[in-house]
């Protein structure tokens, strides 16, 4: 599964997996990450990946998250109990069952995957609006 997964994200800047939380662990607290985690294990607490576009956050069928999920890009085939918040791409595999609302801006979903919640477009601002938000900014003052 994970060569798959690393297989289809290496076009993406983030193509390699940097931490691994094996199913025989579990953590309590906020987790926070850069690059690439994959989870098949036990969390309760937030996950949240540094949003430099870059960050992959990635669990298993064995994974469960009992907390709030923020990352650029999110691949979920487990249990989330929380609001997840992908603000480049998520992918919901068949065995994705989530407990609260998805943020997204791309978003893929499987056959039998699970949202007990709402689906919320967020769309990204390119740097261009930004920057053109700023000048504007600017000028009236």
């Amino acid at each position: 599964m994970l060569k798959k997964l690393l297989k289809k994200y290496k076009n993406k800047k983030t193509t390699r997996i940097d931490s691994l939380i094996g199913s025989n662990t579990e953590i309590q607290g906020e987790v926070r990450f850069s690059g690439g985690v994959h989870i098949d294990g036990k969390i309760k607490g937030k996950v949240i990946g540094e949003n430099d576009g870059t960050s992959l956050l990635s669990q298993s069928e064995h994974g469960e998250i009992e907390g709030e999920i923020r990352s650029p890009y999110i691949v979920i085939n487990g249990i989330v109990n929380g609001d997840v918040h992908a603000s480049r791409h998520i992918e919901l595999l068949t065995n994705a069952k989530i407990k609260g609302n998805v943020y997204y801006n791309l978003v893929e979903l499987s056959v039998g995957a699970e949202v007990n919640g709402k689906l919320v477009h967020t769309p990204v601002k390119s740097e261009e609006e930004v920057e053109l938000e700023l000048n504007y900014n600017e000028v009236g003052k």
